[in-house]
């Protein structure tokens, strides 16, 4: 085969560029997937709907008289959730994504992504409030927390920023094998992110789960409606 013949390499499009304008029926269906059940746990939660309370506190009994007799794993996970996973960690990522966008010249994309981790900030506290849940008490504590339990503040972080920066991939069109190491990153650390929080006794189960469903409806929402936006700017210009 000639150099001619050769098919070229894909040139990957700079960050925050997009060559087409997806539709945004996708995201919405995963809105759609994440919101409503997480408005069902919520209602179970304030509920106090007896199965939930036994699952959660059964998990919570089991791990953590494993915490209690493991202090090194225990130590580990304090390490994850306090540095690794944690909220401002999240936050200091996504500034540094947004800083990044607003240098290459992506001001609507910066102002979105900036957005959407502020919404995702404001709709965990208002449920925290809202839902006044207690975190688990124990004897024998081995790590503290703060505000209320539900939903988990480290997991809705985690799924928000990774949410957002896989999208923000996405639109860069990277290889497959990027895209997947990426995934498989963001999935690693919402999974670890709650396991740490269960064990090490400061959140219920269905607290985590609830951050997951919360974090991934907020980012759903702003791609649907980045694409919506992105769409009718398109339209409009060619009209």
């Amino acid at each position: 085969m000639t150099s001619s013949e050769r098919r070229a390499a894909p040139t990957p499009r700079p960050l925050g560029s997009s060559s087409r304008h997806p539709s945004p029926r996708a995201p919405l269906a995963v809105f759609l997937g994440c919101a409503v059940p997480a408005v069902v746990l919520t209602v179970l939660v304030t509920a106090g709907w007896a199965p939930l309370l036994r699952l959660d506190r059964s998990v919570a009994d089991t791990l953590h008289t494993t915490a209690v007799g493991a202090p090194g794993w225990t130590h580990l996970n304090r390490i994850l959730t306090d540095w690794v996973w944690d909220p401002w960690t999240m936050r200091t990522v996504l500034a540094v994504t947004v800083v990044l966008l607003l240098r290459r010249g992506a001001w609507l994309l910066g102002v979105w992504v900036a957005a959407t981790s502020l919404l995702g900030t404001a709709l965990q506290q208002g449920l925290k409030a809202a839902v006044d849940r207690d975190r688990p008490v124990w004897p024998d504590p081995v790590d503290s927390a703060h505000y209320q339990a539900f939903p988990s503040g480290h997991a809705l972080s985690v799924t928000v920023a990774g949410g957002l920066l896989l999208w923000l991939l996405h639109r860069h069109a990277p290889r497959p094998a990027r895209w997947w190491a990426a995934v498989a990153v963001v999935a690693v650390s919402m999974a670890g992110v709650g396991f740490t929080r269960v064990f090490l006794g400061v959140h219920w189960l269905s607290d985590v789960v609830g951050g997951w469903l919360f974090g991934a409806t907020v980012v759903a929402a702003a791609v649907t409606a980045h694409r919506v936006y992105e769409r009718r700017r398109t339209a409009g210009r060619a009209a």
